[in-house]
């Protein structure tokens, strides 16, 4: 039921995402506040704050819908951090987790702990998507040993194994514990029968993360009550949804939570394939990918695509189209990782049969260009799929015809069901397998991007941004979030390599030689991460490459790591640090990169900042920030530095471009003060033309009054003699560049003069910079 809006709830100009956690708390935090504040943001956007499994680092395994986490401070800590935020001047964005809840730890959670005891009796049954014509719920928590059963234990009513509890039905507690378990409306079995057995819907291939029936409106009620509290008292504006993709039903959601918030900003964790469209849901965009794409993809000269192609197939020794690899790191997903939910597709389709129903539904997936189909375009990717299938697959021609006549049908069951498979397909075959397989340039193995696509050229750039204004203006933007591969400032650094193509090869031709590893492809994408990263601690280097391959899945996997492949991985990550040739060459080659690199940087940050659409700042990102992949992109911030040189900048100091990200700093607080206090200026959109020998270097837009002005391909710049000739067309009116203070009387004004302290500009009105 609809709700009025409180009169305090307010669209945010700009957040700054906190991952509050049990080690960086509520009250750690509210501390913050005043930072964020001076910082430029209207908004905190926090992790999900609701209760969630114990010690979880993240916060997406919620466990009770109930109450604030325990563990972050609670409902206490949460009426702090709103005080201090008043007091402060923000409001707060929270992140919510509609799809799944966690079930790791069957005690903390509840509902699911109701479920195992009382079966399809418990008042909770139809909470989880769980398959109960399939017999007793599989819990996948043993060991890989016929024996495991002999280590549970029956203890104060409870079965236990090992540090894992379980309820009791009523009437079920007498014998031995084996005899007990056998009574139960769960079956304990081997954590690797998890994938191909469950008959419960998961979060992708995550067995502690049960899907929820949000479709249900008694379900949705039940876990979005005290959300849908905070937003109807003013305490929260704004709400991030999580994987809206896995819902059944994610335009019915959506519309039933816009009908309880109908004041608030809402956003979706929609990622949208290169030149896909968001459906017309009622929310204000998405969370950002697209933009990430678009931005990251401005820093990349696509004039090098065939070089890196000629020089990955040399090392690897094969070329795969990204659509081969794809389709079948796909294909991989949907019958091994996600074998559980196709078979519960399949048995939807009874008049074909299993094995075909399994088959066809699995290319089906496979061959799907997006991660799910949405009205009005489903169809089309649907039909796109079949023919793609049918080609690869003409022996299932009659199976696919049969199954994608289901398929189009939106009232059946098959046909509501095949896109939460879809995505899922994607997700773990592409973002989580295929990216780390595919390693012709790395930097773009983004989510949200499509390394397929090498580069964004400025105009197609500006395409982009003026759509984004017309239909989407209030749509997040980022450029780091908790879920990147690689921060935006590694990422920046690895796109100067597109401008170093004949170098780039020779150098890691070398170190591949000098230190082999038995799997190319994947040494290759370690020696770009590593130079995009240097220098970087030895033990985050380790764990970045032990998740990257075990992801990839080629040489070594997380079900069956290989120790040897492993001990060689290891061997040549320790080699970086104590090799002394190796190692001087990697922090030689990795220091030529960097001016180029803090180049990129400010430019993607300050475009990013600019550009349509509401900019959030990753904790920590406000200086240089060389995170890898989740974990090590949550390590703790050191606050304290950067309020000491917020404070030099607003004493007067104009930083240099150095190793402090004293000069990020000023860009992201000159751009979000800006944004704050006269949000008038960022209203429009339009490209402004550079006139000159190094027109294709810059990229420029006049955001209604504010002008961002960025430096690109910077060696190539450099390499042809600078800016000479170039000059930019500004307004006739006197602007002020927020970072140099300088101020420009308009019209053609030289990009040699603009950008002679900085590679980035951003011009005001003078009256407006002064106020800002």
């Amino acid at each position: 039921m609809a709700v009025p809006p409180h009169p305090e709830q307010r669209k945010p100009t700009a957040t700054y995402r906190v991952q509050v956690r049990p080690g960086f708390d509520l009250d750690a935090t509210a501390e913050i506040a005043d930072y964020l504040a001076d910082l430029g943001v209207s908004h905190l956007y926090s992790a999900p704050l609701l209760t969630a499994t114990p010690g979880s680092a993240h916060g997406y395994d919620v466990v009770d819908h109930r109450a604030v986490n325990p563990e972050l401070g609670g409902e206490a800590g949460r009426q702090r951090l709103l005080r201090a935020l008043a007091a402060a001047g923000l409001g707060l964005v929270v992140d919510i987790v509609p799809n799944h809840a966690g079930v790791a730890v069957p005690p903390a959670n509840p509902a699911w702990w109701d479920v195992l005891r009382r079966g399809r009796a418990s008042a909770y049954a139809d909470w989880f998507d769980i398959d109960w014509d399939r017999g007793r719920l599989l819990l996948p928590v043993l060991a890989d040993d016929p024996a495991a059963l002999d280590d549970l234990k029956l203890v104060e009513g409870e079965l236990r194994y090992h540090e894992h509890r379980f309820p009791v039905a009523d009437g079920t507690g007498d014998g031995s514990a084996r005899e007990v378990h056998d009574r139960q409306h769960y079956e304990l079995v081997s954590w690797r029968r998890g994938d191909a057995e469950l008959t419960y819907r998961r979060f992708f291939a995550v067995s502690d993360l049960a899907g929820l029936r949000v479709e249900d409106p008694a379900v949705f009620a039940a876990t979005h009550e005290l959300i849908l509290r905070w937003a109807a008292d003013g305490e929260v504006d704004g709400i991030r949804v999580d994987h809206p993709d896995g819902l059944r039903d994610p335009a019915g959601y959506l519309a039933r939570l816009r009908a309880a918030a109908p004041a608030a900003w809402l956003t979706v964790e929609k990622i949208l394939e290169y030149g896909e469209e968001l459906p017309d849901w009622p929310v204000d965009g998405t969370t950002g990918y697209d933009a990430l794409a678009a931005v990251n993809g401005l820093f990349v000269d696509p004039d090098a695509e065939g070089d890196f192609t000629v020089l990955d197939t040399r090392l690897v020794g094969h070329h795969t189209s990204w659509e081969d690899l794809t389709h079948d790191t796909k294909l991989a997903a949907a019958t091994k990782l996600l074998a559980a939910e196709l078979t519960r597709l399949a048995a939807l389709a009874p008049e074909v049969p299993s094995e075909q129903a399994r088959a066809a539904l699995a290319e089906l997936a496979a061959a799907f260009a997006v991660y799910r189909g949405y009205p009005p375009h489903g169809g089309r990717h649907l039909a796109a799929a079949r023919s793609e299938a049918g080609r690869r697959r003409p022996d299932l021609a009659a199976a696919l015809d049969a199954v994608t006549r289901r398929l189009r049908d939106p009232d059946d069951e098959l046909a509501q069901r095949f896109p939460q498979l879809t995505g899922a397909v994607m997700a773990k075959g592409v973002e989580d397998t295929a990216f780390y397989r595919w390693s012709r340039f790395v930097a773009l193995n983004e989510v949200g991007g499509s390394p397929a696509h090498f580069g964004v050229p400025p105009a197609e750039f500006h395409r982009f941004a003026t759509a984004r204004q017309v239909r989407w203006p209030a749509s997040m933007t980022t450029v780091s979030t908790h879920d990147t591969k690689r921060s935006e400032d590694v990422r920046a650094r690895m796109a100067v390599l597109s401008e170093l193509p004949q170098r780039w090869g020779e150098q890691v031709t070398a170190w591949m030689a000098y230190a082999p590893l038995p799997d190319p492809a994947f040494a290759h994408l370690l020696w770009q991460t590593a130079a995009g990263a240097w220098p970087i601690e030895r033990e985050r280097l380790h764990a970045y490459v032990e998740k990257a391959a075990r992801e990839a899945a080629v040489s070594t996997s997380w079900g069956d790591p290989d120790p040897v492949f492993e001990r060689a991985m290891h061997g040549v990550v320790d080699a970086m640090y104590d090799d002394r040739q190796l190692h001087d060459e990697l922090t030689e080659f990795a220091a030529a990169l960097t001016p180029a690199g803090w180049c990129n940087s400010l430019g993607q940050k300050l475009i990013q900042l600019a550009m349509p659409g509401v900019p959030d700042t990753y904790q920590g990102t406000e200086l240089w920030d060389n995170s890898l992949v989740d974990p090590d992109n949550r390590r703790p911030v050191d606050f304290s530095v950067r309020r000491e040189l917020l404070a030099r900048l607003d004493g007067g100091w104009r930083p240099p471009v150095d190793d402090s990200g004293a000069a990020k700093l000023l860009v992201v607080s000159r751009t979000l003060r800006l944004r704050r206090a006269h949000p008038e200026l960022f209203t429009g959109y339009r490209p402004v033309p550079a006139h000159g020998s190094a027109g294709r270097h810059v990229v420029a837009f006049d955001r209604g009054g504010a002008i961002a002005v960025a430096t690109r391909l910077p060696l190539g710049l450099a390499r042809a003699g600078g800016w000479r000739d170039t000059v930019l067309s500004l307004p006739v009116n006197e602007v002020k560049d927020l970072f140099t203070g300088r101020v420009y009387s308009g019209g053609e004004t030289s990009l040699a003069e603009l950008l002679a302290d900085y590679p980035v500009a951003l011009l005001a009105p003078t009256e407006s910079a002064e106020a800002a």
